[in-house]
C-alpha cells in the first residue's frame, strides 16, 4: 500500500486543546515485541503493560494482535495490562503488537481530596530500592532543616538537591535500576535513579510520592522509533494536591528547571505507576522493579529473550513543541 505523507518543516510551536487551552499532542504509538527461541512444550505466560486514559491522557487501543489470545487485567495502583498464556508452547517465536491513539495533555498541579489511609500508607512506605531511612533520609533531613514552609517547599528543596547533585549519565554499570542508595553514592544515572532519590527523600519526610513510567515522545520529529522508556514522579501536598516533577528532564533542559517542578509536558505517554509490581494474574517470579516492558515467564521462570520495538507518529498536520516554550 502506498502512503502519502505531508512533509512539515520541523520548526516547533505549541498547539492547544480547543476546549481548555492546555497544550496537547496527538499521536499513534506502536508497542511491539517478539519472544524468541522458545523451547516447545513448556508453559508460557506473557504480561504486557497497557496504557489507559487518565486526567492527562486520552488513550484508545486501535488494535491488539498476537500469537496467543489476549485478555485485559488490572492490578495494584490501577495498572492495566494484557495477559496471554499457553500451557504448552508450540512455536519458536511469539509476536505481539498493540497500537494506540493517544492525546496527551500538558500536566500541572491538580487538586485532590484527602488521600485514603491505605493509599497514603503505601505511598509513604519503602520500596526494595527506595528506602525511607538511612542516607536518603539523612540528606532529606538536612535539606528540610533549611526550609521555611511545609511539604510543598520541602519537596522543592529535594527537587533542587537532586538536580544539583545528580548527573544524567548512563556510563558504567549500576544505573537504570531506580536505586536511591546508588544515586546517593554514584551521583549519576538515568531518570529512574533521579526519581528514586527524590521519592526516597520525600517519603522520609512524610510526603507521599509515586513513580510513573512510560515513554518520551521526541520533539524534533513527527515520527520514528523510540529507543526506550522514560519515567517521572509526583508528590502529594496537603494544600495543593498532586504536584508533577520531572527532574531528569530539568537536568537535560536547564532552561525548563522551573517548568518541570509542577508540570509534565505533553510529549510523553504513561503506562504504569509504582515499584515492586505484582501483576495480574500474579507472576511466579519476584515483584517487578517497574513495569514498562513486557514480562515473560517460561516454565515458571522469567524469560529474557524478548526483542522490543516502539515507535510513534503524530496525527494530523499540527506541529509540536518542547514543553514550557
Amino acid at each position: 500500500m502506498r502512503v502519502l505523507r505531508v512533509i512539515l518543516p520541523l520548526f516547533l510551536f505549541v498547539f492547544a486543546s480547543a476546549e481548555s487551552g492546555t497544550p496537547e499532542r496527538h499521536f499513534t504509538f506502536h508497542y511491539a515485541f517478539t519472544v524468541h527461541n522458545i523451547n516447545s512444550g513448556f508453559p508460557l505466560r506473557i504480561w504486557i503493560p497497557l496504557a489507559h486514559s487518565d486526567d492527562f491522557q486520552t488513550v484508545r487501543v486501535i488494535s491488539q494482535t498476537g500469537d496467543l489470545p489476549l485478555r485485559r487485567t488490572r492490578a495494584a495502583y490501577g495498572n492495566e495490562m494484557l495477559f496471554a498464556e499457553t500451557g504448552k508452547a508450540d512455536k519458536q517465536d511469539y509476536s505481539f503488537e498493540v497500537v494506540y491513539d493517544v492525546v496527551r495533555r500538558q500536566s500541572s498541579a491538580h487538586a485532590a481530596g484527602l488521600l485514603r489511609v491505605a493509599d497514603r500508607q503505601r505511598l509513604l512506605s519503602p520500596d526494595k530500592l527506595v528506602p525511607v531511612k538511612g542516607i536518603p533520609a539523612e540528606l532529606a533531613e538536612r535539606q528540610a532543616a533549611n526550609v521555611k514552609g511545609g511539604d510543598y517547599e520541602k519537596a522543592r528543596a529535594f527537587y533542587e538537591y537532586v538536580l544539583a547533585n545528580m548527573r544524567y549519565d548512563k556510563s558504567g554499570t549500576g544505573w537504570g535500576h531506580g536505586d536511591a542508595l546508588y544515586a546517593c553514592s554514584a551521583k549519576h544515572g538515568n531518570c529512574t535513579d533521579f526519581h528514586a532519590l527524590f521519592i526516597s527523600m520525600a517519603r522520609s519526610q512524610h510526603i507521599p510520592a509515586r513513580f510513573e513510567i512510560g515513554f518520551s515522545i521526541p520533539t524534533d520529529k513527527h515520527s520514528g522509533e523510540i529507543p526506550g522508556y522514560h519515567c517521572w514522579a509526583d508528590f502529594y501536598s496537603q494544600n495543593r494536591g498532586w504536584i508533577p516533577v520531572d527532574i531528569s528532564e530539568a537536568w537535560k533542559h536547564p532552561e525548563q528547571r522551573e517548568f518541570f517542578f509542577g508540570h509534565w509536558d505533553e510529549n510523553r505517554v504513561q503506562f504504569s505507576v509504582g515499584r515492586d509490581i505484582r501483576l495480574s494474574p500474579t507472576q511466579a517470579g519476584e515483584a517487578l522493579n517497574y513495569f514498562v516492558y513486557p514480562y515473560v515467564e517460561l516454565g515458571g521462570q522469567q524469560y529474557l529473550n524478548v526483542a522490543n520495538h516502539f515507535s510513534f507518529e503524530d496525527v494530523g498536520t499540527r506541529s509540536i513543541t518542547a514543553a514550557g516554550n
